[in-house]
């Protein structure tokens, strides 16, 4: 399981948008179904219009999750002012389960990058219980450290992100 952190931390994920964890769980995200989601791999905009598929191994009927994904790079990387834009947030998934069990918070936000290459980054954090989440009031300017600390998750147990940037009319073809 080190081994699934060594690219959240060259991703620059462990530090601009999480702590140093270790990761204790398996969450799959997969797109359309065959688009599964592999840290620092590019997807495209137009793949990833609907919500995905997030499935949890290695919990168990008694545990809830949450789930965040969040954009640290907007509006750019080069200049994130808006860091971080907040795209979906699920909470009270039973382990071994998928994210369609969950209560939506926050509904998924279709990715759409203008400038440069964003990351999108999945989290998931163990619920100490069953518990209400307390959703932002805005999608900019969010925080999963502060987010996680305001509603007591703690530190995540398993994170993935994916790139994408703008999609000219040629690249969908």
């Amino acid at each position: 399981m080190a081994r699934m952190l060594e690219p959240l931390i060259v991703g620059r994920v462990v530090g601009e948008v999480l702590d140093p964890f270790t990761p204790s769980l398996r969450m799959t995200v997969t797109y359309n179904s065959n688009k599964q989601v592999c840290n620092g791999h590019e997807l495209y905009p137009s793949s990833v219009a609907s919500r995905p598929r997030v499935e949890i191994q290695g919990g168990d009927l008694r545990s809830f999750f949450t789930l965040v994904m969040t954009d640290p790079d907007v509006p750019g990387p080069s200049d994130p002012y808006l860091r971080e834009h907040l795209h979906w947030i699920v909470t009270d998934i039973p382990g071994t389960t998928d994210a369609t069990f969950g209560r939506e918070v926050v509904g998924y936000e279709i990715p759409r990058p203008n400038i440069g290459i964003h990351r999108f980054v999945f989290v998931l954090f163990k619920q100490k219980r069953r518990q209400a989440i307390h959703p932002p009031s805005t999608r900019d300017h969010f925080s999963t450290r502060r987010f996680a600390q305001d509603n007591d998750l703690g530190l995540p147990v398993a994170a993935v992100f994916f790139n994408a940037q703008r999609e000219t009319a040629a690249r969908r073809r």
